[in-house]
């Protein structure tokens, strides 16, 4: 058997568990936004990177309000989502020259929703050649950069981005 030395991991296993919805917790949580990796936040969204992300900097847009429907959210949330949504793709082809972004949201368990309970919308950057056998044969996913480097560098813009006209 390969073994892959994954020691950030370790965090995953041994941390503390989060009960109830981990999204509204980090909404309520505004001051712990550095440890939570929130890059932004306003009175609709907030702006927090995936702690386990398909590629370096996929980061997600999620509405403060809990619902599993996205008919359910009033329009100035969903308005808002999609202009922050518009923003994070500048932000990601400026500051990480991604060369794609893959956006999108899975609605319900069955729908591929990891956290069907709150709706959320992923922004993940792409690469050519991000992606190669290891993801396919061997299920696994290489990292080239550390999370809280990347955290760190989209922080340092993020206002530029999310709070600009």
């Amino acid at each position: 058997m390969d073994k892959l030395y994954a020691p950030w991991r370790d965090e995953y296993v041994k941390g503390d568990k989060i009960e109830g919805c981990v999204f509204c917790h980090v909404s309520k949580s505004s001051d712990d936004d550095r440890n939570l990796g929130v890059l932004y936040r306003d009175e609709y969204c907030f702006v927090v990177m995936n702690r386990y992300p398909y590629s370096p900097g996929h980061f997600m847009i999620i509405p403060h309000f809990h619902t599993d429907s996205l008919e359910e959210l009033a329009p100035q949330i969903w308005l808002r989502m999609s202009e922050l949504a518009q923003k994070g793709v500048q932000m990601l082809k400026t500051e990480l020259n991604a060369k794609g972004i893959n956006i999108g949201m899975n609605l319900g368990s069955v729908g591929g929703a990891g956290i069907a309970e709150h709706i959320h919308l992923h922004l993940v950057p792409r690469w050519m050649g991000d992606t190669n056998f290891i993801t396919t044969i061997g299920h696994t996913r290489v990292y080239s950069v550390d999370f809280d480097e990347i955290y760190n560098k989209l922080l340092k813009v993020s206002e530029r981005y999310f709070c600009s006209n």
